[in-house]
């Protein structure tokens, strides 16, 4: 549901963060560039306008890779396209730690837009404004994207940043399955606001942003879905997670990564019985930390774990 590194172009690493651009991005910086072309009496300002809103989305994308690593997550990978960005983040299963994650991106946008502003007083304060008219237009500019950007990711639609934070919230008070379930449900209601939305406006830009998220809250409600499914399932009493310390569920709800077929890990002692494919570490589905079986109990004797013929698969449901 989201854009991947297929078809995008790796510009730098930065931080440990490597940054891909989609060859899309290029058609519609064309396309929004030429749009804007009477804007300034000169086509390098919208240029430059163009590639502040590159900036401003990269920072804010930053934002949350750096959060989700302050938590103790995993966040490697940004991939800019032209609806936007993606922060590849990974937090720790705590709503705390997903509501700081997710709430950095906007927080950036909102530390931009008093410094532009402030930049703007000044310019217009030193006479500068009456000398540079076209640099005034571009800050100005600037604040507005940011404007924009906080306001629209703010959104209480999933998967927007609005709909994660009212996730993380809810996540607080009824869990980590049912605050997904009505964030994604509060999305879907979205979304068709957001189609009538388009219908009005006759924008084709509107549409495609729709149809991404509704693709992205039916992905996020099916996933909800079976966690309570796992939820409601018996636990391995005699396992529990090094992390979170909680037992694992008793059934097949782990997927094999090579076969896809589902099974027990702690049954088949994290070997696949339908492939023999095994995994050096099982991932707890409650906090989504790894860890090898022999970290997960301190109860049964453990029996000597079967020859590793894969390292690569992740077994996640």
């Amino acid at each position: 549901m989201t854009p991947t590194n297929q078809g995008s172009i790796r510009l730098f690493r930065l931080a440990g963060i490597e940054l891909y651009l989609h060859w899309s991005w290029f058609l519609v910086a064309y396309y929004g560039i030429s749009m804007r072309a009477g804007r300034y009496p000169s086509m390098t300002w919208n240029v430059l306008e163009y590639l502040a809103l590159f900036a401003v989305v990269l920072l804010h994308e930053f934002g949350h890779s750096l959060a989700c690593r302050q938590v103790g997550g995993h966040a490697d990978r940004i991939v800019l396209w032209p609806l936007g960005g993606v922060a590849y983040v990974d937090p720790p299963q705590r709503p705390g730690a997903t509501l700081w994650s997710i709430a950095a991106g906007p927080l950036v946008n909102v530390v931009l837009i008093p410094v532009f502003f402030l930049l703007a007083m000044a310019m217009g304060a030193s006479g500068l404004a009456d000398r540079a008219p076209n640099a005034l237009r571009l800050v100005q500019a600037i604040l507005f994207i940011n404007v924009g950007l906080l306001a629209f990711n703010l959104l209480p639609i999933y998967p927007l940043d609005g709909g994660q934070i009212l996730r993380s919230l809810l996540w607080f008070v009824v869990g980590r399955a049912w605050s997904l379930i009505v964030a994604t449900v509060i999305g879907l209601i979205g979304v068709v606001g957001l189609f009538l939305l388009a219908l009005w406006t006759q924008s084709l830009w509107l549409g495609i942003l729709a149809v991404f998220i509704l693709l992205n809250c039916w992905s996020g409600l099916r996933h909800a879905l079976h966690l309570v499914r796992v939820a409601r399932v018996p636990r391995h009493a005699e396992f529990s997670c090094p992390a979170c310390r909680t037992s694992p569920p008793a059934g097949a709800v782990w997927t094999c990564g090579n076969c896809r077929n589902r099974f027990d890990m702690f049954q088949e002692q994290s070997v696949c019985p339908h492939c023999g494919t095994a995994y050096l570490a099982i991932p707890c589905l409650d906090c989504g930390q790894f860890h090898p079986l022999a970290a997960w109990t301190s109860v049964l004797p453990r029996p000597s774990e079967p020859p590793v013929v894969a390292l690569d698969e992740d077994p996640r449901c």
